[in-house]
């Protein structure tokens, strides 16, 4: 079976499971910290796909990564039957998958500001603010600071991309002038 398409129906499963209890929300964050800590610990990947790791030795190692003592107790029954069905090594795509089903299904838009330096709370709160309305959803907001930017800014959500930074103004004045 495909893999993408294993693991949205895990993660649609999950997530159906999840809002009949209504703690959608709770295991949305387990996800996402499960979901973290294998894109920060590329050896988690290796350790959890290994055959010879005792299957409660891997219990205990995703639910640390899913949050520890913090997750839910559907999230924990998840992860035992991902083990107990063999799909451990796509656990990871699970995460992802419930983490996109849940942001479409509650209208979540990621959203990112990137700016030479950092900006004040109020700055950001009505960046976040102007992409609800256009996006007419909540948005998740991230902040980052790039000084090779020069100055100005670089705000994305959704698939749009507004580039007002110095750095690329700069390199279309050079283009210009090479021409």
């Amino acid at each position: 079976m495909d893999i993408g398409v294993m693991s949205v129906r895990y993660a649609r499963a999950l997530l159906k499971c999840a809002m009949e209890t209504k703690i959608e929300e709770a295991v949305y964050r387990d996800m996402q910290a499960l979901s973290a800590s294998y894109l920060q610990v590329p050896q988690l990947r290796f350790t959890i796909d290994n055959p010879m790791l005792a299957k409660d030795k891997k219990e205990t190692l995703l639910q640390t990564a899913a949050g520890g003592d913090n997750i839910q107790e559907l999230t924990k029954r998840f992860i035992q039957l991902v083990l107990r069905e063999d799909r451990e090594n796509t656990l990871q795509f699970m995460a992802a998958s419930y983490i996109t089903l849940y942001r479409q299904q509650k209208n979540i838009t990621r959203g990112k500001l990137i700016t030479a330096t950092a900006v004040s709370p109020e700055t950001e709160q009505k960046m976040k603010q102007m992409v609800e309305s256009r996006t007419q959803g909540t948005v998740e907001f991230q902040t980052e600071v790039n000084p090779e930017i020069i100055g100005g800014f670089i705000l994305e959500y959704d698939t749009y991309r507004m580039d007002a930074s110095v750095q690329t103004k700069l390199r279309n004045i050079l283009t210009q002038l090479k021409k």
